[in-house]
């Protein structure tokens, strides 16, 4: 390893280069791209050692593979076998950690224009430190006093929180089903209407196959035939002539895309539902209302929730890292682009092709660093931390299973219990009425655009 390489990581750690990698092979990076890949992994490393507190096997193991587990967890005063150490009650703590720690650099990242700064350089490096500094905080909360209080009033402040979240998410997906018509020629755009239609269908036939039965689910069969209409009702509007004439972005495209996710949540929410027993011919308790594959393949409730808790992570991050452009804000606010240049990107590494290598690239042994934010932010650093701070919630109440804390458990997470259930399923309704106002505020301005 050569002396370049070394101050390189010495400067991205302690001082305010920017993050890059050692290996002169790698592709060169932009700053601002680096900057949100590491925050991004910041937060995945939380949010793994959350799952982890969550989860009774990893208790069990630590407990049986390390000498004198009861002493040490007697020194630690974490309880009789680090009790205080796992459960919900530690997830709540580490979040806070978490949580304050990206508050405070929305604090400090309010109104910065440019990286060429102090407090740019603050978010842009100092790496090691900012991560020594997250430990010690997620650490800290584990001594805060009166922790029952703490507790319950952490719970209803992170419901709070994670609500906006929410709304956040679902603002995000509906721009970006407008936006994504841009992006297809006139033959494929009918291919992936026809694509898309066809898996919201099969989806919600496969649901009613699932889900359902000839004599009971009732519940089941309500939502999925309001669900099903709700879809039907937002496709027809959206094709309606004064829609398209005020919201030419609108069409079968974004309605067919907005379906799926709607078939999505249901899904997620059926998931989640208790499963409702009934009697059989024999006298005995019968299972219904829930997939029935046979040869106990439905109960690995293992996969089943690790495959939910990537998928959620995989969420979080993409709301998180995609949703603080400067384009984004301006269409919160109203303000749009013209239309040949409102574009759908699938993440935000991929921007436009215009101006590669903006602004001075920096080789100190190792990967490239282009520094393309000297003269203009591309995205707002302080939105940027609060979505990440409201993201924190989100993740805590998921993984702590909203307001079934008392029971949580990771490796269950995604089965059976009515808090995330009627969270996934107002999240349903919710994507629909933001599509459907974004289609019918602007004729009630009487002005082009759409409204997200």
């Amino acid at each position: 390893m050569s002396v370049l390489t070394i101050y390189e990581a010495v400067a991205c750690c302690c001082g305010s280069a920017a993050c890059a990698l050692c290996c002169t092979c790698c592709p060169w990076i932009k700053q601002s791209t680096s900057t949100r890949i590491m925050y991004g992994f910041f937060f995945f490393l939380v949010t793994v050692v959350c799952a982890v507190m969550m989860s009774p096997t990893v208790a069990k193991l630590l407990e049986e593979h390390i000498p004198f587990y009861g002493d040490i967890c007697e020194h630690l005063k974490a309880g009789e076998k680090c009790d205080n150490l796992v459960g919900y009650s530690a997830v709540y703590r580490v979040c806070f950690g978490m949580a304050c720690f990206f508050f405070i650099l929305f604090a400090i990242t309010i109104n910065i224009k440019n990286s060429r700064g102090c407090r740019a350089a603050l978010h842009n490096g100092f790496w090691f430190v900012k991560l020594l500094i997250l430990v010690a905080m997620c650490a800290g909360a584990f001594f805060l006093p009166d922790q029952d209080t703490f507790i319950l009033v952490w719970r209803h402040i992170g419901a709070f929180f994670a609500f906006f979240f929410l709304v956040f998410q679902l603002q995000l997906l509906v721009k970006f089903a407008h936006k994504w018509n841009n992006n297809w020629y006139e033959r494929a755009l009918a291919l992936a209407i026809l694509l898309l239609y066809t898996i919201a269908v099969g989806a919600l036939g496969l649901l009613s196959w699932f889900y359902t039965h000839p004599e009971h689910c009732l519940l089941n069969k309500v939502l999925l035939g309001v669900n099903g209409g709700l879809c039907l009702f937002l496709t027809i509007v959206s094709i309606l002539p004064c829609v398209l004439k005020q919201s030419p972005q609108s069409g079968l495209l974004p309605s067919g895309m907005i379906s799926c996710y709607v078939m999505y949540l249901t899904f997620s929410s059926l998931s989640n539902k208790p499963p409702e027993t009934i009697l059989d011919e024999e006298g005995k308790n019968v299972t219904i209302c829930v997939p029935n594959f046979g040869n106990g393949i439905n109960q690995d409730e293992r996969l089943v929730s690790v495959l939910g808790a990537c998928i959620m992570l995989g969420c979080i991050l993409y709301s998180c890292l995609t949703s603080t452009t400067h384009a984004f804000c301006d269409t919160l606010r109203g303000r749009y682009a013209p239309p040949g240049e409102e574009i759908a990107r699938c993440c935000f590494c991929f921007g436009s092709s215009k101006g590669a290598r903006e602004g001075r690239v920096e080789t100190r042994g190792g990967q490239a660093v282009s520094y393309d934010e000297e003269e203009r932010t591309l995205y707002s650093y302080a939105r940027f931390h609060f979505i990440f701070f409201l993201g924190t919630f989100y993740m805590m109440m998921t993984i702590t299973n909203w307001f079934h804390y008392n029971h949580a458990d990771i490796e269950k997470l995604f089965t059976g219990s009515w808090s995330p259930f009627w969270v996934k399923m107002a999240s349903c309704w919710m994507c629909i009425v933001l599509y459907l106002g974004s289609l019918v505020f602007p004729m009630c301005c009487n002005r082009g655009g759409y409204v997200v």
